[in-house]
């Protein structure tokens, strides 16, 4: 699975509904008067605007969007996945399992670490067991929790014992969700990332960019692209500007709805927009007083018009979610209870939970933390007042990436809202970020939620082989999410690609992934 998150959303609720009009209009004068001013640069590099600086470049322990979508062009993993989520070779070239508790890896020959070193299962051994010993705190090692030994027969050679049978064990092995790196590799190993992938690190300016260039000797494929240069540009109306002066070059998921009806008409700027897997959530805290009640959590879920939100944050651009798998997922159920826009019923709801009107209206102060990117402090705002609809005080707060980051990861928060990237495209997201065993920072279950009964579904379908048994244990698993709401998915968003013309065979995944720079190509 590949454990990633990324923030995705607000000023003033007030401030930014009376401006969002004069925004778009503003928008479009200053790119008519900025649009053919462009700053010198080097044509031979692609400059890939992001909305924030990635966390830890080792694949071993970052898992916001950012690091793992660059990671994914610096690393291998044994695996990689192809478009229907089947498995194929990397870095092993073929693999068997003799029985539930054994796999066997033999390795590609020949493949180069950017370095020159030669892969060996040494350094696959090390991947592993650095981040099961604690050498490198990870908060992926629960991923790993049914390995018991790893040995290497031969340099070619890796064969995990497992204490259990893991059938997502090959998932948590591909490229994406880890990423192989040299035998030794410590602490400080993401201030010089050295992998086999496609492309190679040059340079990190932590809150600047990010520099990587072509790997000339990847055994997989050798990109035309000779560099590129992700540049770190927070502020949406900045970042189109600078694609509109043809000074970035891409964007993917991080533009302000509002402007890409302008930039589509710009001659040298073209739109790719196709149906996503990244979904928006929302997510509490259960040891909290007030959030611990379940009813307070439904009340929540159902004082939210989504549908308005899609409409008017992403211009309809998204499609409500009732789990954190893809509609497409063959373990995906929509039977489930519903927590749609329904404010009478929250009012019920919070009145059963003793918590009537006070003063003013008010039935309780509850804190919602937001890193401090545009896109989802407007979210946020607009909860504020959906909330305020029915007696809940939403206060906002709203801190640079990093921090709220952190904040989350400690479980130091009420609520908060992120996207899973990539990583809700296997069901073991839900042993991931809701299991009992997975609380932070172990895992990504920040909320502390646990229900026995849940985790005993997770248990059997990932020990069993018959695939109807293990979607009965994950349609129940998804009903019981849907019941206790830990987290309310709000909706998948369209992953929208904004480039200039100069790039070309740019091919948009469905999870927003950094790979057509693998095949892309700069006109002449």
């Amino acid at each position: 699975m590949r454990r990633q998150v990324e923030e995705f959303e607000v000023s003033h609720p007030f401030a930014r509904k009376k401006a969002k009009g004069w925004g778009t209009l503003a928008l479009a004068a200053f790119l008519v008067l900025l649009g053919c001013h462009s700053a010198p640069r080097d044509p031979g590099t692609v400059v890939f605007l992001i909305d924030s600086s990635p966390a830890n470049l080792d694949p071993r322990i970052g898992t916001d969007g950012q690091s793992e979508h660059i990671d994914e062009l610096l690393f291998d993993g044994l695996v990689a996945r192809d478009a229907s989520f089947h498995f194929t070779p990397a870095m092993a070239e073929r693999w068997e399992q003799p029985n539930p508790l054994t796999l066997v890896f033999h390795l590609r020959k020949g493949v180069r670490f950017h370095d020159g070193r030669a892969l060996t299962a040494r350094d696959v051994l090390w991947t592993i067991e650095s981040v099961l010993s604690g050498a490198v705190i990870s908060p992926k090692a629960a991923a790993y929790a049914a390995v018991d030994t790893i040995e290497a027969p031969d340099q070619q050679t890796v064969v995990f014992h497992l204490k259990h049978a893991d059938n997502f064990l090959l998932t948590n092995l591909s490229t994406g969700a880890m990423g192989i790196v040299p035998a030794g590799s410590g602490r400080d190993f993401w201030q010089h990332p050295i992998g086999t992938g496609p492309f190679r690190f040059v340079s990190q300016q932590i809150d600047q960019d990010v520099v990587v260039e072509r790997n000339t000797s990847s055994w997989s494929i050798v990109p035309k692209i000779g560099r590129v240069r992700f540049a770190v540009v927070p502020d949406a109306i900045t970042e189109s500007l600078e694609l509109e002066k043809s000074s970035g070059d891409v964007a993917i998921n991080s533009l302000p709805m509002d402007s890409l009806p302008i930039l589509a008409r710009r001659p040298n700027l073209q739109v790719e927009d196709i149906a996503g897997t990244q979904i928006q959530y929302l997510a509490f805290n259960l040891r909290d007083p007030l959030l611990k009640d379940a009813r307070v959590r439904q009340a929540i879920a159902c004082a939210i018009d989504r549908r308005m939100m899609i409409q008017t944050l992403l211009g309809g651009h998204a499609q409500p979610a009732v789990s954190l798998l893809p509609a497409s997922h063959w373990a995906w159920s929509g039977d489930v209870a519903r927590s749609d826009y329904d404010p009478a019923r929250a009012e019920r709801l919070l009145d059963e939970a003793g918590l009537p009107r006070a003063g003013g209206g008010v039935r309780f102060h509850v804190t919602m933390k937001t890193s401090n990117l545009e896109d989802v402090r407007l979210l946020a705002a607009v909860l504020q007042q959906q909330l305020a609809r029915v007696g809940i005080a939403l206060d906002l707060r709203s801190y640079e990436f990093a921090t709220f980051y952190s904040d989350v990861t400690r479980g130091a928060f009420q609520m908060y809202s992120l996207r899973w990237i990539g990583g809700n495209e296997q069901p073991d997201i839900f042993t991931y970020a809701f299991s009992t065993v997975n609380f932070s920072p172990k895992g990504a279950n920040r909320g502390h939620y646990s229900n026995a009964r849940f985790d005993t579904l997770l248990d059997d379908a990932a020990q069993s082989e018959d695939t109807a048994r293990r979607r009965v244990d994950y349609v129940e698993a998804q009903q019981i999410l849907a019941r206790d709401l830990p987290a309310f998915n709000l909706w998948y968003r369209d992953t929208i690609v904004v480039h200039n013309k100069r790039l070309t065979h740019v091919v948009a995944a469905p999870s927003g992934s950094y790979t057509f720079l693998e095949t892309a190509e700069l006109a002449n």
